[in-house]
């Protein structure tokens, strides 16, 4: 498939799946996998290599999380309350 026809079949499943067109693009499924496999995996040379990416900077930047995630990660270490 190409990158035209990939975008166009997730346009399509947006509208049966109730999602707004606006919010999906492959790339966020890209970035969905990363996390994904990164979280399963942890190992981040692998998931450069499964990303195609030739330097572990670029990975690094699929896997940043937000402020939120990190108070949750705290809460649930009991590190803060």
């Amino acid at each position: 498939m190409s990158r035209r026809q990939i975008w166009a079949e997730m346009k399509s499943l947006c509208e049966k799946a109730g999602v707004a067109p606006s919010k999906v693009f492959p790339h966020n499924l890209r970035h969905l996998f990363a996390q994904t496999f990164y979280r399963v995996c942890r190992d981040v040379a692998k998931l450069a290599d499964v990303l195609g990416h030739s330097s572990i900077e670029t990975t690094r930047l699929y896997l940043i999380s937000t402020e939120a995630e990190h108070v949750r990660q705290m809460e649930r270490m009991g590190l803060i309350c």
